[in-house]
């Protein structure tokens, strides 16, 4: 397997700054953030569009530090139903495209979760009743999400773009193994999962038996861990809405690799991986709010040479 990194984990830095670091860290793959919830620090996504010339400067500095692309990343929600949604896909469309440019076989978005008939803002619906959930459920599937990601994946295809990787998240219609096939079963297998562990961590699953559930749907990995607070989550449950700087009063956190699930953990997921046919990208995520960015990319890169490179 290969450790990468999606390059918002070292936002801070400059495009360069970023390469460089990766480079001396043995990080072999970047992830691309192009906009939507990202800021989109290291990729002018209209004047890469615009420009061939920059296009190859762009992917010329990459190969000069012997990295790979190992995808563009898009995540946002294009199915809000306001004006954000149509920003999004705007967004996300130009991805797909800069993709087919550049020669990135992979997009990394989420499903996008649209609100219930005459919303102003998304709905992700998480249980059967009251009875309306159901009928907004069935809204949500029948005449939004499954028209818009037939359109989407015939758009992507059209570009040869064959392998869209939506990340398990909350607060989107995809968020575990059955959403996934569900999807996947009615639009096609352009669309796979980016498998993160972290979201099914907090959510109750388990990430080494949704492998299992996935197989060969796993199209790319996020690195990432969540801590779960066991006196907090026992008090209120792992449904938290709390800010997630309040660490000391959440359910659960998201940590640097190895400090919410052990190198045992670490070494069993990545074993499953492979049992199940993915020898792919490893793509660290930071989001560890109690350690620095560049320290917590770097226990990481350790914890992943480890548990992965062998396997």
């Amino acid at each position: 397997m290969k450790i990468g990194m999606i390059t918002d984990s070292l936002g801070q830095m400059s495009f360069d700054q970023v390469l460089e670091t990766s480079a001396e860290l043995g990080i072999q793959m970047l992830e691309f953030a192009c906009g939507n919830w990202s800021s989109a620090p290291h990729v002018q996504l209209d004047r890469l569009l615009d420009s061939e010339p920059a296009r190859r400067e762009f992917l010329a500095k990459v190969k000069d530090h012997g990295i790979v692309i190992s995808a563009l990343n898009c995540s946002g929600n294009p199915l809000h139903p306001g004006n954000k949604g149509r920003e999004h896909d705007e967004i996300t469309r130009k991805t797909i495209k800069l993709a087919s440019l550049m020669g990135v076989p992979r997009v990394v978005m989420m499903s996008g979760c649209p609100g219930g008939p005459g919303d102003a803002n998304p709905n992700w619906i998480t249980t059967s009743w009251p009875p309306e959930c159901l009928s907004i459920l069935k809204y949500q599937w029948d005449d939004v999400l499954i028209p818009y990601w037939r359109d989407l994946v015939a758009y992507a295809n059209g570009l040869g773009i064959k392998r869209i990787c939506l990340e398990l998240h909350g607060h989107q219609n995809v968020y575990n193994v059955e959403t996934m096939h569900r999807l996947r079963n009615a639009v096609g297998a352009t669309v796979g999962a980016n498998y993160d562990p972290s979201h099914l961590m907090w959510m109750g699953a388990d990430p080494i038996a949704a492998i299992r559930g996935l197989g060969d749907a796993i199209y790319h990995v996020h690195a990432k861990d969540t801590r779960i607070d066991p006196v907090n989550a026992g008090l209120n449950s792992v449904l938290d809405t709390k800010d997630n700087d309040r660490l000391v009063d959440r359910s659960w956190s998201y940590v640097t690799l190895g400090y919410g699930h052990g190198e045992q953990w670490w070494r069993d997921f990545c074993a499953e991986l492979k049992k199940h046919g993915y020898d792919d990208v490893l793509s660290i995520e930071h989001e560890d709010l109690l350690m620095s960015p560049l320290e917590g990319v770097r226990k990481s890169v350790r914890l992943l040479r480890e548990v992965a490179v062998n396997q």
